[in-house]
């Protein structure tokens, strides 16, 4: 006897189509999309709604930093004293630096300006008027962790500091359009780089977003730009960051002997936005909020 619907039977659901027609794909993309096979050919942890809610909450003390650090953003500026202010605000409201002696990183937070794409040290650098910075904050509350990263003008941008901060940010806000069920991460990727390349600009591909939440760095990385890593369907529960890093030159990179710090190797000005999010039944829900 006959259990299995063949793919030219007539579709279980109905419609008269043949199941290859019709509820074939959905049913393949239902098991694909399971928390079990999700964890076997992906590695990724959906939340549950308490995790999530521990994210959010560890998100809500990310974007109250950011309100410290916005303050101290000014000409003269050193960049440590904005990684002390961090640390210390961090700290007194009962949370860690993520960054703090991960894989011997020095500092509490990632200070990067101008041609630094990221992990930019912070020191005796005294930011200048016209510099961009961007300022990359992850904090573990409770056990859960949240990041968030935002680019800042110092002072007077010039023209080029002003289009590459702006293109980032629509580049994010674009790339989190597409961040719903039914989606794959490379639809998050191709948006943003069709609309960074659109402007002449560049996606870097050295650097992406991660799932994260119960650690640092999850499964699975996020792609800015089209690529096989970006074949991974988007599933209510999945928690992960979106972080377009893009170059107003050419997107190589070269890290510096720190072995931390990444520049453009063409010296040109590059910018950076970052949201931790969940993806919800209807699309996602950013658990580190800003106006983009």
């Amino acid at each position: 006897m006959k259990t299995k619907t063949g793919r030219n039977d007539p579709c279980p659901c109905g419609s008269g189509k043949k199941y290859k027609k019709c509820c074939m794909g959905k049913a393949a993309a239902e098991s694909q999309s399971s928390p079990e096979a999700l964890l076997k050919q992906y590695n990724i942890r959906l939340k549950t709604p308490e995790q999530i809610e521990g994210i959010r909450r560890c998100g809500e003390l990310v974007m109250r930093t950011f309100e410290v650090v916005r303050d101290l953003i000014r000409p003269g500026m050193l960049t440590e004293e904005i990684n002390r202010a961090v640390h210390e605000f961090t700290l007194a409201n009962g949370a860690r630096p993520a960054p703090l002696n991960y894989h011997g990183f020095p500092k509490s937070v990632c200070i990067s300006p101008n041609e630094v794409i990221c992990h930019g040290i912070p020191g005796d650098h005294a930011l200048e008027d016209g510099d961009i910075v961007n300022v990359d904050i992850t904090s573990i509350l409770d056990g859960y962790y949240a990041d968030c990263n935002q680019t800042f003008f110092v002072g007077t941008p010039s023209p080029d500091a002003r289009k590459i901060v702006d293109v980032t940010r629509e580049c994010l806000r674009l790339g989190l359009e597409q961040a719903k069920p039914g989606n794959m991460v490379n639809d998050i990727a191709a948006a943003i780089q069709a609309y960074a390349e659109g402007r002449g600009c560049s996606v870097v591909r050295e650097y992406m977003g991660h799932g994260v939440g119960l650690d640092f760095h999850e499964a699975p990385s996020i792609p800015h730009f089209r690529s096989r890593l970006g074949n991974v369907p988007l599933v209510p529960g999945m928690t992960f960051t979106v972080e377009p890093m893009i170059n107003l030159g050419k997107r190589d990179v070269r890290v510096l002997d720190d072995g931390w710090t990444a520049v453009t190797r063409d010296g040109s000005l590059s910018a950076q936005f970052e949201q931790t999010i969940v993806i919800t039944e209807t699309g996602f829900e950013s658990l580190t909020p800003f106006d983009l």
